[in-house]
């Protein structure tokens, strides 16, 4: 099986065409979520050896004013996806097939911030490690997500009149 080159992670091509350095144009071209607005996502850095995005606690929280763990997940395997999606690139995009958590304290208020480094990146499979900190830098989570890497969809050949 031929694998095809990785860039080492100071290298700012990312041998598809994308200059990882220019994280201004990375994160504005990043595939955007309906639900990663839903919950206020904000990505800051995204590479795929590592994506971090922060996320406000005000409108993800239960019924007594916690950071909802459901919203901690879903941050996880969001900044998750888009690792494993910039690994991917450009043939394959991926689909989560595992993900679980470990909520260690709560938060009330600001922003919790998700770092997604890789604990394995193949051509088949990549998983990542994702720690969740709180303003003040306390851990609040910690994930791992797998996600299984797919052929992307080939463009259907033009038809007669799209010639």
């Amino acid at each position: 099986m031929t694998t095809r080159p990785r860039p080492a992670p100071d290298q700012g091509d990312g041998g598809d065409g994308i200059d990882f350095d220019d994280q201004p144009s990375v994160l504005a071209n990043l595939p955007k979520a309906p639900l990663d607005d839903v919950l206020g996502i904000e990505y800051l850095h995204a590479r795929p050896d590592r994506v971090v995005a922060r996320m406000p606690v005000a409108g993800n929280t239960q019924p007594v004013g916690l950071l909802h763990g459901g919203a901690s997940c879903v941050l996880a395997e969001s900044v998750g996806s888009v690792a494993a999606g910039l690994h991917a690139l450009p043939d394959r995009f991926p689909v989560g097939v595992d993900i679980n958590a470990t909520h260690h304290r709560g938060v009330r208020t600001g922003h919790v911030t998700a770092v997604a480094t890789p604990a394995h990146q193949g051509r088949g499979s990549a998983s990542y490690e994702i720690v969740i900190t709180d303003d003040d830098g306390h851990r609040v989570c910690t994930a791992r997500l797998t996600c299984v890497l797919r052929s992307a969809p080939q463009e259907p050949p033009a038809t007669a009149d799209e010639r």
